[in-house]
């Protein structure tokens, strides 16, 4: 298995979703993690982003490639 690292931050969870719908159909492996924590009343996301996408590290420039066209437009 290989191992993963965290890529970039998310900002929200429609930036989410895309990104992830693209990444499946690209076959590249790939985890999303959410900064949710209603314990604390949302001040992890506020910290620390809605969450990030993790992926082995040979896929890095791809999905920062992907996330970056995603946002231009």
């Amino acid at each position: 298995m290989k191992s993963y690292e965290k890529i970039l931050v998310l900002n929200n969870e429609f930036e989410a979703g895309i990104l992830e719908e693209i990444l499946t159909d690209r076959k590249i492996p790939h985890g999303i993690v959410t900064s949710d924590d209603t314990a604390l009343g949302g001040i992890m996301e506020m910290e620390f982003g809605w969450g990030y996408v993790e992926a082995p590290a040979e896929y890095k420039d791809e999905i920062m490639q992907l996330f970056a066209e995603i946002n231009a437009r």
